[in-house]
């Protein structure tokens, strides 16, 4: 008799080990209603709440957790918990159960950074590729383009590419490539028809996705872009996006005098270093050109000699 009045008290004060792992305790004290004596009731398993308590000659009574609603522990809870709901960025991995609380975990193209919240994953500037792409749990990481290769977007996903080579027949080298830009090659039919200006214009999309020049200076520099009609772009409220697709469109229906006006036009809104690299790349593209075109005559001159 006294062992079973002892056993109920003795597990409660036990703290077992199992594996290493401290095993939950089973029971809880509380006060008999009636005799107003401490009694030791059982706690409710995972996925239970304690309906009623023990008695002195009643057990306790534990009930299933209601739908939405769970408990992970073994407890004496006079109702269950409420589900949990996934936070902004974040999707269900593991749905609610009774006896366990949904998991929630980063939507795709997003990861968990501090305080479980979620953000977008990093994108690669131009000039770099992706080393290791984005998960749930980490950032995406970035690496510089390779010797030979070159990226002209932005992006969370892609690598680099190979510059194009110029060592066809009948092909020549205008300007080598850059970790930003390809290759601009051209043809011997071509050296007769084609300035440096339009050359250029292969270039000048990736330049200003290269170019962190704010977004500002970009709206000043859609502006003052010279057109045959004289009118000025308006550029007032323009996103990143929209000035891009914008300064491409005018690129592609430039002419040549046109595009070489662009270096001084970003130079003089104040983006000073955009400006200069922009005419250091104009000058080697015409100096190659030249190159290429007095060579292109000396190869004239002995044949028509011949």
């Amino acid at each position: 008799m006294w062992a079973s009045l002892l056993l109920p008290v003795l597990l409660s004060m036990r703290a077992a080990r199992v594996d290493g792992v401290a095993a939950p305790l089973l029971t809880f004290k509380d006060t008999d209603p009636i005799t107003g004596n401490s009694v030791v009731c059982d706690r409710c398993s995972p996925g239970t709440y304690l309906r009623s308590s023990c008695t002195a000659t009643h057990r306790s009574e534990c009930a299933p957790c209601p739908s939405g609603s769970f408990t992970e522990l073994w407890n004496y809870i006079s109702k269950c918990l409420r589900c949990g709901v996934c936070g902004h960025n974040q999707v269900v991995k593991t749905p609610c159960s009774a006896n366990s609380d949904c998991r929630c975990e980063c939507k795709p193209g997003y990861y968990k950074k501090e305080y479980d919240m979620c953000f977008r994953h990093s994108e690669c500037p131009s000039g770099h590729e992706v080393l290791t792409k984005g998960t749930a749990d980490d950032d995406t990481v970035c690496q510089s383009c390779p010797n030979g290769t070159y990226s002209d977007t932005v992006s969370a996903e892609l690598n680099c590419t190979l510059h194009k080579s110029c060592d066809a027949p009948g092909m020549e080298l205008v300007l080598m490539g850059s970790v930003w830009h390809d290759s601009v090659c051209t043809s011997c039919n071509e050296l007769k028809s084609k300035d440096g200006g339009d050359y250029l214009k292969e270039i000048l999309p990736a330049f200003f996705v290269h170019q962190k020049i704010h977004i500002k200076r970009l709206r000043r520099i859609l502006h003052k872009l010279p057109s045959e009609d004289g009118k000025k772009q308006g550029a007032s409220g323009l996103t990143l996006s929209d000035i891009h697709v914008r300064i491409n469109k005018w690129v592609a229906s430039a002419t040549e005098s046109q595009i070489r006006q662009l270096p001084s036009i970003v130079t003089n809104t104040g983006a000073d270093g955009a400006g200069k690299r922009l005419q250091n790349k104009l000058q080697r593209i015409d100096s190659n050109l030249k190159e290429l075109c007095d060579l292109r005559n000396e190869v004239d001159v002995d044949v028509m000699s011949e």
